[in-house]
């Protein structure tokens, strides 16, 4: 019991350290404006304008907090180490949310000869091959949750939602159940996935031309 409880605690901590790389490697890409490479003819879509006005606020308060807070410690708090432990602490959270926004800047979804891949930040890369679609439709949801991997039972099966800010936009709907990789593991096999994009109207047209071309009887 115990190796297996250092087992989860290495994985956890494992997986905090990839995350807060990545989280610094998208701002270094953000603010030395160097996106990253997709194949030639790839097209990409945002998913960022739906959560952009709440991490805004965030941003911006944690800016205020600083200063506030390091003036209240400096008059009540006589060891100036707490004060410095404190600004250091201010400014990486300040910059972790910057580096999160950033991550979802940098990190879009693709659209490209082999299929369709769903991105959130640097937390979730899934891809759904084009001969495993059937049908790509533009649909607005609210979900209940603010998680960005939920699997709901419909009528037909599974379903994978892949949302940003509680919402999805997109529905693509598979020809059979497939199982996708996600951070945590494979999942089970799903018959639909849906996910949020900026721009629904313009990625699913984007997907109809690319299921016309590559999978014949493909639904247009």
């Amino acid at each position: 019991m115990r190796e297996h409880g250092w087992r989860f605690v290495l994985v956890l901590l494992r997986r905090a350290i990839t995350y807060e790389i990545g989280m610094w490697r998208s701002l270094y890409r953000w603010l030395m404006r160097r996106p990253l490479t997709v194949a030639p003819g790839a097209e990409t879509y945002s998913y960022l304008s739906v959560v952009k006005p709440i991490l805004g606020v965030f941003i911006g308060l944690s800016a205020i907090e600083i200063p506030i807070f390091d003036l209240i410690i400096s008059r009540t708090v006589p060891w100036p180490w707490v004060r410095q432990l404190a600004l250091g602490l201010g400014i990486w959270g300040l910059l972790w949310m910057i580096g999160l926004f950033a991550s979802l800047r940098v990190h879009p979804h693709v659209l490209d000869r082999d299929g369709l891949r769903i991105r959130n930040g640097i937390s979730l890369d899934v891809t759904v091959p084009w001969t495993a679609v059937a049908t790509v439709a533009k649909s607005y949801r609210s979900l209940p949750s603010s998680r960005a991997v939920q699997v709901e039972q419909g009528d037909a099966g599974p379903i994978l939602h892949l949302s940003t800010g509680s919402q999805t936009s997109v529905d693509v709907v598979l020809r059979e159940p497939l199982s996708l990789a996600l951070p945590k593991g494979p999942s089970e096999p799903v018959i639909e996935v849906r996910l949020y994009a900026d721009d629904p109207d313009a990625l699913v047209a984007s997907a109809r031309r690319h299921l016309g071309v590559g999978v014949p009887g493909a639904e247009r």
